[in-house]
């Protein structure tokens, strides 16, 4: 029972580093067949269009929501020490450092790293890229790449969106219907909330989220079996190892910028 044991470890731990290794060599690929792409950026900004704007509506709301709550939880808390009035401060900073690439980079990977993943399993599924190597077309340079590239540029913007929208929910709840004052809402903010140590730190997450998790989607499907099961199991990996290494991109990303 032993030798069984070992042999599947041993077997994970091969199969894990060979996987670890084709992706690796996949990135590569993809970076270097994307050089092309800028005479034909018509492909790039119909992926942006699919995969940017048919996320749209799940971000605003989500960011509103989330905008509702830490207008709530923020004011309940920040009444016990009399603070009420930076409200607008604790709301802006929640989501332009944290909540908002993060939970950004989440709602992208369900939503769009999904449908990239089911769209390429399909193709693969159909003989769709195996028909286009023999018609001398690369599918890294023709479907990878400007998908990967859409969702780099779309990440950002929908996160700035998110944490847009967030920022009027808690002024929503905070000032209309709790009743902090609007100056000090507005005014707190602006004067605590840092254009580089805050909001250029969120877009470099977001843009560093929007690498991992669209490059992820499209591995998955790249790589997935071509039967229903097989892209069905690919399109919950993506769920699973974007979600994951989104949490864990995060930590390390704050450890970084904020160790000072």
């Amino acid at each position: 029972m032993m030798v069984n044991l070992l042999s599947s470890i041993g077997r994970f731990i091969r199969e894990y580093i060979a996987n670890l290794g084709f992706a690796t060599r996949t990135f590569f690929e993809v970076l270097r067949a994307s050089g092309g792409l800028w005479r034909r950026l018509r492909l790039v900004t119909d992926q942006i269009h699919f995969i940017g704007n048919y996320s749209l509506v799940i971000i605003a709301v989500s960011g509103l929501f989330v905008g509702f709550v830490l207008g709530l939880q923020g004011y309940y808390t920040l009444n016990k020490y009399g603070s009420e009035q930076a409200l607008g401060l604790l709301v802006a900073l929640s989501l332009t450092r944290e909540l908002g690439p993060v939970v950004t980079a989440l709602l992208f990977a369900g939503r769009a790293g999904t449908s990239l993943t089911a769209e390429i399993g399909l193709m693969k599924a159909g003989e769709q890229l195996s028909a286009m190597e023999m018609m001398a077309i690369n599918p890294l340079q023709r479907v990878l790449a400007p998908r990967f590239w859409a969702g780099v540029i779309a990440m950002p913007v929908l996160a700035a969106i998110f944490s847009a929208v967030g920022i009027i929910g808690g002024y929503v709840v905070g000032v209309q219907l709790i009743g902090v004052d609007e100056g000090a809402f507005w005014s707190q903010m602006q004067a605590g909330v840092d254009i580089w140590k805050d909001i250029a730190n969120g877009v470099i997450k977001s843009v560093v989220f929007g690498f991992a998790v669209t490059f992820i989607a499209l591995f998955q499907g790249y790589q997935a079996q071509p039967t229903p099961e097989g892209v069905a199991r690919a399109t919950t990996r993506t769920v699973v190892i974007g979600s994951l290494s989104v949490l864990w991109l995060d930590f390390l990303l704050t450890a970084l910028m904020f160790n000072q």
